[in-house]
């Protein structure tokens, strides 16, 4: 059995977990990791996808700068949902292979719930710029295309470096 939990991403010169937008889990975020020019990384262990870890438009509007969190699920996928002060929200997923295992059996895809990796890259260029860092689309897509290999916690970390937000 693989890791199953969030990952929750914003800037900010409080800790994240003090904003009201993620009130609801404040008492089980563990700060993973502190990056340059305020980011930082924290974690929610476990969950089954319906927890309410917080609006992302929220949290981008109180702290002023894009906010994210990855939903892993199983080390197998994970579900991005990002947001920005100005350009807005956002959902997509890492490993779309293994998220298509995930969904029911309504009928639906994996398009029909996240955007494609076009599209994605796209939104995730315009999440980057609105926090002042130039990114360019193509890195983006290899990571958007990529299967989760070793693990989907790897894929998300390495879709935060090619955001820009990377460690120190």
């Amino acid at each position: 059995m693989g890791y199953w939990g969030y990952y929750l991403v914003g800037r900010s010169e409080r800790p994240l977990a003090e904003c009201a937008a993620v009130a609801g889990v404040r008492d089980e975020l563990t700060l993973l990791d502190r990056r340059p020019d305020g980011w930082q990384v924290w974690e929610v262990p476990g969950g089954d996808g319906a927890r309410d870890v917080g609006n992302m438009n929220t949290l981008a509007l109180e702290t002023g700068a894009p906010a994210l969190f990855g939903y892993v699920m199983d080390s197998d996928c994970v579900v991005i949902e990002a947001a920005a002060p100005e350009s807005g929200a956002w959902t997509t997923c890492l490993a779309r292979g293994a998220m298509a295992g995930y969904l029911g059996d309504d009928g639906l895809t994996v398009e029909d719930y996240f955007l494609e990796p076009r599209d994605a890259a796209e939104r995730a260029v315009a999440w980057a710029a609105e926090s002042g860092r130039t990114v360019r689309t193509a890195p983006l897509l290899d990571v958007l295309r990529a299967e989760a290999e070793p693990s989907a916690e790897e894929l998300f970390f390495r879709f935060l470096d090619r955001l820009g937000v990377v460690p120190q």
